[in-house]
C-alpha cells in the first residue's frame, strides 16, 4: 500500500503518561536512524513529562471520553486534520463525535515515516500515515479491551468495542472510564491485528470536516493570529534585488514612527520593530537604506528567455533516452517541432508569512505556519546555539502553503529569529504579500522544446525533447539524493517518465539547468505542474497532425497503463465526449499522473470579450483508496482552481534585477466568479494509494489550452494562456 515499513518492523512504546486521567498511546519507528531519534525524543519528552505530557504520542484518550488526535503533519487546507485521524477513529473503535485533533509538537517521533524528518509535503501525508496511525489505533484498543476484561471478569476475546464503549454480556464501560487503568497495562507485544477492509466503517467513507466548523467560525489559530503580552511586530526591510546587502542604513525617521521601538540589522536586510505591525510598516516606509544591489541587479525575464532558448539548441543531460532519437528523425525528413514556455511563479499564499519567537532562559518557542518543523528547528536552534530540542515549535493552522512554507533555508523562520535575538524580546516578524511577491521563492521558468516524428498511422516513432529551467534542488539539503548524473528529478519529472515516451522506440529526454540568481522553489504540483502542459499539449498537436480524436489518441497510446486508461475513460463518459459541446464552447482533455494518482481533465470552455472562460471541469481520479472521498474531491476542486488561476492569469517577470508584480491586482490568481462547476469522479480502486493535495494542479491548464484549439484552432504553448487577437 505505501512505502511506509510493515509493521512487523516496529516496535511499539506505550508511554503510559496519564494527562487529566487519559491514556497516552504512541510508538517510534525502528532502525538505527530512528533509534537516534527516539533518544532525542526522550530527551524533549523529559520537560514535558513534568507537565503531565509525553510528546511522542498520537493519541490521547480523556477521562471525558475525548479523543485527541495528535496530528504529524500540518493542516494547511488539504484535509489531514480529518483524514488522519479516521485512520485511529476506525480501529480504535471511537465515538467521532469525541475525536479532537492538534498539531503535534515539533519532536522526532513525529518524523515522517518515508523521510526520516518532520514535514509536510509531496502529497505524503495520508499514504505515509496510513499503517502507523491505524496501528496506533489499533495498540489503544488492545490496551482498553484489556482494561475492560479486567473490570469485566472475563476473557479479552469476550469484550467487543464500538462507538467509544466496551462491552461484555450486559456489562459496558466507556473508554474514559477504562483509560486510568489501561494506562497502567504493560505495553503490548508485536503489532496488533488491524481491521479488515470490509469491517471499516470510517475509511471509505465521505466524513465532514473537523477543522470547519473552528474555521468558519473563526476560533481557529492561524500564525498571524499568535498575540500576548509583551509581544512585538517586526518588517523587514530587503534588497529590492536578491543577493543585495546593505551599504548603510539611517533610521531616525523610522524611529521617529509612532510605536517604533527599534530598529536593528540583521542578515536579510533591516527590521523595524514596533508595537503593531501598521507602525512597523509606516517605520519600514520611513527608513533609509542605501543598498549594494550585488551581481543580480541585471537580471530580465526577457533576456533569460532567450539564452534558455540558445541553451535548448545545444545537447545536455541525458534524463532518458532509447535507440537513436536523432537517427530516427533525422530519417523522417520534417518532423513536427514545438516550443512551449512557462513563467516564474509566487506562491501567494491567502495568509502572509509570519513567525512569532520568543527566546528565554530555556530555550526558544516559535509559533508559525510551517512545512517543515524539522528543519526549522534545526535552523533555529544553530542561530541560537541551542540544541533543537530547546527550540519548541508550535505549530498553527497555515493560511495556504502551496511549498512556500517549507523552504530548505527556513527562510522566513531564520529571519524571525535573528530579529528577536538582535531585538531582545519577542518578536513576531511579518511579511506583507508585497515582501514575499517580491522577495520569496518562486516556480522556476522553463522553456522545452520538442521534435517528434510520427509512424504511418500517426503516432510517435522518434521523440527528441530539450528542457531548460532551474533546478530546485541543486544547492539544498537534498542535493545528493536528488540530482544524480546533472538530472534533478524533480525538473523532469512527468517528461523523462511519462508512460506516452516509454513506448515510443526512439526517444532522448535532456535538461539544462542554469544558474540565474533567482531563488526557486518547489510549487504545488512541483515539476508535474508545467511538464503535464508541455506533454498533453504535444499529445493534443500529434492528434490533430494524425487526424484523429484527442480522447481516441489518447487511448491507443495508453493501451499499456490502465491505470490512466481508467482515468481518461471515466472522465470521457462522465463529460459526454463524443457529444456535441455546447453552442460556442469547446472540449479539452488532458491525462496526467503525478504522486502516486492517475488522473484525467475534460475542460469546457467559451471566449467571452476575448478572454478565455472556463465553465466546467470534470475530473476522475484513481488514487486507489480514498480515506475520505469528501477529502479527495475537496482537494480537486482546489488543484484545479489553484492551477487555472497559474493557466489563465499568474506570472513573475524580473526587470533590472527587480520583481515587477507585487500582489493580487497585477498578480492575478482565480477570482471567485471565475471558478467552474467542477465534478470529480473516483475511480474504484485497490491500487496503492496516491496522494490528493497536488495531483488536481497539474492537468487543468492543458485541458483548458486544449479545449481553447479545439474551439478557435488557436494552439496556446505558453502560461499564461493568452488568445491572440
Amino acid at each position: 500500500m505505501s512505502a511506509v515499513p510493515q509493521p512487523s518492523r516496529r516496535r511499539f512504546l506505550k508511554a503510559g503518561a496519564v494527562l487529566g486521567g487519559g491514556l497516552v498511546i504512541g510508538f517510534m519507528v525502528p532502525g538505527a536512524r530512528r533509534q537516534a531519534l527516539a533518544a532525542q525524543a526522550a530527551a524533549a519528552a523529559a520537560p514535558a513529562a513534568a507537565a503531565s505530557f509525553v510528546p511522542n504520542a498520537f493519541l490521547r484518550i480523556g477521562e471525558d471520553d475525548s479523543v485527541t488526535v495528535l496530528l504529524a503533519h500540518s493542516e494547511m487546507g488539504q484535509g489531514v486534520w480529518t483524514g488522519l485521524a479516521m485512520l485511529i477513529a476506525e480501529e480504535l473503535d471511537a465515538d467521532w463525535s469525541k475525536i479532537k485533533v492538534e498539531h503535534a509538537p515539533a519532536a522526532p517521533a513525529y518524523a515522517h515515516t518515508a523521510f526520516g524528518a518532520q514535514m509536510t509535503g509531496g502529497s505524503t501525508s495520508t499514504w505515509s500515515e496510513f499503517d502507523r496511525y491505524r496501528q496506533a489505533g489499533a495498540t489503544a484498543r488492545q490496551l482498553l479491551v484489556a482494561a475492560a476484561a479486567q473490570r469485566f471478569g472475563v476473557a479479552a476475546a469476550d469484550v467487543s468495542t464500538a462507538n467509544g464503549v466496551a462491552s461484555a454480556g450486559g456489562q459496558r464501560a466507556r473508554y474514559g472510564e477504562l483509560a486510568a487503568a489501561a494506562a497502567e497495562l504493560p505495553a503490548p507485544k508485536g503489532a496488533p491485528t488491524l481491521k479488515d477492509a470490509k469491517d471499516w466503517k470510517l475509511i471509505g467513507k465521505p466524513t465532514k470536516r473537523l477543522d470547519s466548523p473552528e474555521k468558519i467560525t473563526g476560533r481557529a489559530k492561524f500564525g498571524m493570529d499568535v498575540q500576548f503580552d509583551g509581544l512585538l511586530t517586526a518588517v523587514v526591510a530587503r534588497s529590492p534585488v536578491f543577493g543585495g546587502t546593505v551599504k548603510s542604513f539611517d533610521a531616525a525617521a523610522a524611529k521617529a514612527v509612532a510605536g517604533v521601538r527599534d530598529v536593528v540589522q540583521v542578515p536579510s536586510g533591516v527590521a523595524v520593530i514596533a508595537d503593531h505591525y501598521w507602525a512597523a510598516k509606516l517605520g519600514r516606509d520611513a527608513l533609509k537604506v542605501d543598498w549594494d544591489l550585488g551581481p543580480n541587479a541585471g537580471l530580465d525575464t526577457a533576456k533569460l528567455r532567450e539564452e534558455f532558448r540558445k541553451l535548448a539548441a545545444t545537447p545536455g543531460a541525458v534524463a532518458a533516452q532509447a535507440g537513436d532519437a536523432a537517427g530516427a528523425l533525422a530519417k523522417a525528413g520534417k518532423p513536427f517541432e514545438a516550443e512551449y514556455n512557462v513563467p516564474y511563479l509566487a506562491h501567494a499564499p491567502m495568509e502572509p508569512l509570519n513567525c512569532t519567537v520568543k527566546i528565554d532562559g530555556d530555550g526558544c518557542d516559535i509559533w508559525t505556519g510551517t512545512q517543515f518543523q524539522t528543519v526549522d528547528q534545526q535552523v533555529a536552534a544553530g542561530i541560537l546555539g541551542l540544541k533543537p530540542e530547546q527550540v519548541r515549535i508550535h505549530t498553527m493552522f497555515l493560511g495556504g502553503g502551496f511549498g512556500r512554507r517549507a523552504t530548505p533555508t527556513s527562510d522566513f523562520v531564520s529571519e524571525a529569529v535573528q530579529v528577536a535575538k538582535a531585538a531582545g524580546k519577542p518578536v513576531k516578524t511579518v511579511w506583507s504579500r508585497e515582501d514575499d511577491v517580491r522577495g520569496g521563492y518562486y516556480r522556476p521558468m522553463y522553456l522545452q522544446r520538442a521534435r517528434v516524428a510520427l509512424d504511418a498511422q500517426g503516432y510517435p516513432a522518434a521523440w527528441e525533447h530539450r528542457m531548460v529551467g532551474q533546478s530546485i534542488i541543486t544547492g539544498t539539503p537534498f542535493e545528493a539524493a536528488m540530482v544524480k548524473n546533472g538530472i534533478d528529478a524533480t525538473s523532469v519529472e512527468g517528461v523523462a517518465d511519462s508512460p506516452y515516451l516509454k513506448d515510443v522506440p526512439h526517444h532522448r529526454v535532456e535538461l539544462h539547468s542554469p544558474k540565474t540568481g533567482i531563488p526557486v522553489l518547489w510549487w504545488r504540483s512541483v515539476g508535474h505542474s508545467y511538464n503535464a502542459f508541455v506533454m498533453e499539449g504535444l499529445i493534443d498537436e500529434l492528434a490533430h497532425a494524425a487526424g484523429k480524436d484527442p480522447v481516441e489518441y489518447r487511448r491507443a497510446l495508453l493501451k499499456a497503463h490502465p491505470r490512466h486508461l481508467a482515468a481518461l475513460n471515466l472522465a470521457a463518459e462522465k463529460a459526454a465526449w463524443g457529444t456535441p459541446a455546447e453552442k460556442g464552447r469547446g472540449r479539452g482533455v488532458a491525462v496526467h499522473e503525478s504522486f502516486g494518482s492517475y488522473l484525467a481533465q475534460i475542460a469546457e470552455v467559451s471566449v467571452e470579450n476575448g478572454a478565455i472562460r472556463v465553465h466546467k471541469v470534470v475530473c476522475a481520479i484513481d488514487c486507489g483508496l480514498a480515506v475520505n472521498p469528501d477529502g479527495v474531491r475537496a482537494q480537486m476542486e482546489s488543484g484545479i482552481a489553484f492551477g487555472l488561476g497559474a493557466a489563465l492569469h499568474s506570472a513573475l517577470s524580473f526587470q533590472d534585477g527587480r520583481v515587477q508584480q507585487s500582489n493580487y491586482h497585477d498578480y492575478q490568481v482565480l477570482r471567485l466568479s471565475e471558478m467552474p462547476q467542477v465534478e470529480v469522479h473516483i475511480v474504484p480502486s485497490t491500487e496503492r494509494m496516491g496522494g490528493a493535495g497536488e495531483p488536481g494542479t497539474a492537468p487543468i491548464a492543458p485541458a483548458v489550452a486544449n479545449a481553447v484549439f479545439a474551439l478557435t484552432g488557436q494552439r496556446l504553448r505558453e502560461l499564461p494562456l493568452r488568445l491572440k487577437a
